[in-house]
């Protein structure tokens, strides 16, 4: 498998960061050559599904994704209960977990913490190149909680 945590400091309180988090559509304007689309009813709560296309006409992948735990942040303040949502990843070329963590801190700060747990097709691709793997996703879901801060932030403000 390959492993890999991105953690972001957001100048944006817990309860707006969470807000935008689970704003799958949004994940779209974050991260390079996705596009997000839900496909349940309800696109919030343990249950709800989505899909984030990425890539360009034939190079391009379906990663869908069910939320199997959503605990929204207690509160704002340091010491609240940090929010926590998992998805597992389901698709033909991306299978695994993903979860991220909102943590309160202080001055109505935030702070993001994602990791992810995935393989990807072939499977023997993970096992040769986990490294390279985990190293790309902590590269790239570094850039996309970047943006997703520089915009949760000005929306703040």
């Amino acid at each position: 498998m390959a492993r890999f945590t991105v953690t972001q400091q957001v100048g944006a309180p817990a309860d707006s960061v969470w807000a935008a988090m689970v704003d799958w559509r949004r994940h779209g304007d974050w991260a390079p050559l996705t596009a997000v689309r839900v496909t349940t009813a309800r696109p919030d709560g343990v249950g709800a599904e989505f899909v984030a296309r990425t890539g360009i006409g034939r190079l391009a992948f379906d990663d869908p994704m069910t939320v199997e735990l959503w605990q929204p942040p207690g509160g704002n303040a340091p010491g609240d209960a940090p929010g926590r949502c998992e998805v597992v990843k389901r698709g033909r070329v991306v299978l695994g977990r993903a979860g991220f963590s909102v943590v309160p801190l202080p001055s109505g700060r935030s702070r993001v913490d994602w990791d992810e747990d995935v393989t990807v097709t072939p499977h023997r691709l993970t096992g040769l190149a986990g490294p390279l793997l985990s190293l790309a996703g902590r590269v790239g879901f570094g850039a996309t909680l970047r943006a997703m801060a520089r915009d949760v932030e000005r929306r703040s403000r």
